[in-house]
């Protein structure tokens, strides 16, 4: 009963992970979630409570997703991935929106690292700390992968605005 409890909390931030890190591909990031879970459930018990148990399981979805990205390159990201402007006035969904293409058209000329970083740091909201659990590395490794990302998002949106 736990573990249908943990699934459905998680299946949809794994999702957006997922969708964020495989370029906007549903049935990829579907794929991705599934396999996530799965490999959650088998490796439960091996979780020693040294992180929370979300980073823990993002960090299982990364490396999921990084075996995906070995298997099948990318190709580009949905627009709306990141902004849903639906309730917005038309004008300001219009700009919304291009404001948004220009963000995953930046994101996606990132490396996979820097990409990693930014969406586990900003979208998924996790400190630098459960950043750096999910994808194994220092903290001071993130604050550098981030640091160099945003400086390469600014120089690509620059250039596109």
């Amino acid at each position: 009963m736990a573990q249908d409890t943990l699934l459905r909390e998680l299946q949809d931030p794994w999702y957006r992970l997922c969708l964020s890190l495989l370029g906007g591909d549903g049935e990829r990031a579907s794929d991705a979630t599934q396999e996530t879970a799965l490999r959650v459930l088998r490796q439960i018990a091996e979780f020693r409570g040294e992180s929370q148990l979300r980073t823990w399981t993002f960090g299982i979805a990364v490396n999921v997703c990084r075996e995906l990205r070995r298997q099948k390159p990318l190709g580009g990201l949905e627009a709306d991935q990141i902004v849903h402007s639906s309730d917005l006035p038309q004008d300001a969904a219009a700009q919304r929106s291009e404001e948004s293409a220009a963000l995953q058209q930046a994101l996606t000329g990132l490396p996979q690292r820097q990409r990693e970083a930014i969406v586990l740091r900003f979208f998924e909201e996790l400190s630098v700390e459960q950043t750096a659990q999910a994808m194994q590395c220092a903290a001071g490794t993130v604050k550098a992968t981030v640091h160099q990302a945003l400086r390469s998002l600014r120089e690509k949106l620059s250039e596109l605005v």
